[in-house]
C-alpha cells in the first residue's frame, strides 16, 4: 500500500504538471489531482476534502479568505492606474528617459525595489502590470518576457537571497532557526549576483531572438491600453504619486519608528497586519486616483466593479493549488520523505537541497516547503554541523526553485493576470524560477563548503 502511495503523490504531482501545461482549467486540475492523492493514498474524502482541501490549515477557502482583500485591492489599484491613463504616462516618461529597449530591465528593477521593500508579489504583478503593458507596446516586447521579468523582480533574488529582505520566506527560516533576516550575508550576495546577471542575460537574449523573428506585442483581451496620443494622460509626476503614497504606506511600519500617540498606534497596527494595511494602503491609491484623474471620475463605479472581478480568476485559481497541497501534506508518504532524505548517505549541505527542493516542489510553494522543513527537519541538519546560518540561506534559495513547477499558485496566479497559458509563457518564466535558481544554490553550497558565510 505504500508503495501505491508514493507512485500517487507522485503520479498527482505529474497530473497535475500535465494539465497545467495543456491550458486545462487549474481549478479543475487541482481537484482532479487532489481525488488522485486521496484514492491512491486511502485517505477519508469527505475530511479530506473539506478539512483538507477547502477548510484546513492549507485549505483553499481559507487562503481565499485570508487574502481576498488584497487581491481585489490589488486589482482595483490596477484597473485605476490603467483606466485613468496614469500606467500609461509613466511608461512613456520612463521609455523616454531609458528607451524602449530596456522595458525587460526597468520591470525587473521596479518589481524588486517593490519585494525588496516589504511589498507582496501579488500587490507588485497588480501594480507593475499596466505599467508593463505601455512599456510593452512601446517597445514591441512579447508579453510571456514581460512574464519572466516579473518573475524574476518578485520572485527570485528579493525573495530569498538579498540579505535583510523582509520577505515570509526569509521570515519563516529566521524565526525558526533564531537567525536574522541578514543570515550568511555573502551567501545572500553570491545567489542574487547569480540570479540577476543570469536572468537579465536570458532575458535580453530572448528580447533579441524575439526580435529577430518578428515576434511582438499582442494585448489580451481585458488588457486596458491608453493610446499614447491621448491628450487625457496626466503629468507623469501626477501618474506616479498615488503609486509612490501607496509604496510609502506600505513600508512605512518599517521607516517609521513611533511608538506612542496616535501615529504610534498606527504603525504597531500596520505591523501587525501585513496583509490587512496592504489592503489599505491600496484602497488609497485607487482613492487618490478618482481623486487626481478626471477621466475616471464619471465611470468609476464601473472602474471598480471591473477591477474587483479582475481579482477572482488569479484569487481561486491560487487557492486551488494551495488546497491540492492541504491534501498531500495529509500522506503518510510525505509525512515519511523526511526520514528517506535525512537517512540517506548524501553529504549534509547536498541531503539539505535535495530535501527542500522536494518539498517545495510537491507543494508547489516555497514558503510551504519551507514551513514544514523547518518544522520536521531544520534541526536534524544543525546536528550534523552545519552553521545555522548557512542551513538559513541555502534552504531559502534552494525553496526558490523547484516550487516554481507548472502547479505553483504564485506562476498561476501570475499567468492569470497576465492573460498567458503555461504553453505560451512558462518555458521563459520556469528558466528564470527554476532553473537560474536552483544554479545559485548549487553555486552558494559550493561557497559554503569552502567556509564563505
Amino acid at each position: 500500500m505504500e508503495t501505491i502511495g508514493y507512485l500517487g503523490l507522485a503520479g498527482s504531482v505529474a497530473l497535475l504538471i500535465w494539465m497545467a501545461l495543456r491550458g486545462i482549467d487549474i481549478m479543475f486540475a487541482a481537484i482532479l489531482s487532489s481525488l488522485f492523492v486521496i484514492i491512491t493514498n486511502a485517505l477519508p474524502l469527505a475530511d479530506s476534502l473539506m478539512n483538507g482541501f477547502a477548510t484546513g490549515p492549507l485549505g483553499a477557502f481559507t487562503f481565499a479568505g485570508k487574502f481576498f482583500f488584497l487581491f481585489a485591492a490589488g486589482a482595483i489599484f490596477g484597473r485605476a492606474m490603467g483606466d485613468s491613463g496614469a500606467a500609461a504616462s509613466i511608461a512613456l516618461a520612463l521609455v523616454r528617459k531609458l528607451g524602449a529597449d530596456r522595458a525587460l530591465i526597468i520591470t525587473t528593477i521596479a518589481c524588486a525595489a517593490l519585494t525588496y521593500g516589504g511589498v507582496v508579489v501579488f500587490v507588485v504583478i497588480f501594480a507593475v502590470y499596466p505599467l508593463g503593458l505601455q512599456l510593452l507596446k512601446e517597445a514591441n516586447i512579447p508579453k510571456r518576457l514581460f512574464c519572466a521579468a516579473l518573475a524574476l523582480g518578485a520572485g527570485t533574488f528579493t525573495l530569498t537571497a538579498l540579505p535583510g529582505t523582509p520577505s515570509i520566506q526569509n521570515a519563516i527560516s529566521a524565526s525558526a532557526l533564531n537567525t536574522s533576516l541578514t543570515a550568511a550575508p555573502m551567501l545572500g550576495m553570491i545567489a542574487a549576483l547569480v540570479m540577476v546577471v543570469l536572468g537579465i542575460w536570458y532575458l535580453e537574449h530572448q528580447r533579441l531572438r524575439a526580435k529577430a523573428a518578428g515576434e511582438g506585442f499582442v494585448p489580451g483581451p481585458r488588457d486596458v491600453i491608453q493610446e499614447n496620443n491621448s491628450a487625457n494622460l496626466p503629468p507623469w509626476h501626477w501618474a506616479v504619486f498615488p503609486l509612490v503614497i501607496v509604496i510609502g504606506l506600505i513600508v512605512s511600519p518599517r521607516l517609521i519608528s513611533a511608538t506612542s500617540g496616535t501615529l504610534g498606534e498606527l504603525m504597531q497596527f500596520a505591523g501587525s497586519e501585513p496583509i490587512m494595511w496592504p489592503s489599505i494602503s491600496l484602497g488609497i491609491g485607487t482613492i487618490l486616483c478618482l481623486a487626481l484623474f478626471r477621466s475616471i471620475r464619471q465611470t468609476a463605479f464601473t472602474t471598480l466593479g471591473n477591477g474587483t472581478n479582475d481579482s477572482l480568476m488569479p484569487m481561486l485559481n491560487s487557492a486551488a493549488i494551495i488546497g491540492y497541497g492541504g491534501v498531500v501534506v495529509q500522506t503518510p508518504g510525505f509525512q515519511q520523505l523526511g526520514d528517506v532524505v535525512l537517512n540517506s548517505s548524501l553529504p549534509p549541505l547536498l541531503s539539505l537541497f535535495g530535501s527542500i527542493s522536494v518539498i517545495s516542489a510537491v507543494t508547489g510553494s516555497a514558503s510551504g516547503g519551507l514551513q514544514i522543513f523547518m518544522q520536521t527537519m531544520a534541526q536534524d541538519y544543525i546536528a550534523m554541523g552545519l552553521d545555522p546560518e548557512v542551513v538559513h540561506r541555502v534552504a531559502t534559495v534552494a525553496a526558490g526553485g523547484f516550487d516554481s513547477l507548472p502547479h505553483c499558485g504564485a506562476v498561476i496566479t501570475m499567468l492569470t493576470i497576465t492573460q498567458l497559458t503555461h504553453k505560451e509563457a512558462y518555458r521563459d518564466t520556469g528558466v528564470i524560477t527554476v532553473v537560474i535558481p536552483v544554479i545559485a544554490a548549487l553555486t552558494i553550497m559550493a561557497a559554503a563548503s569552502v567556509g564563505i558565510r
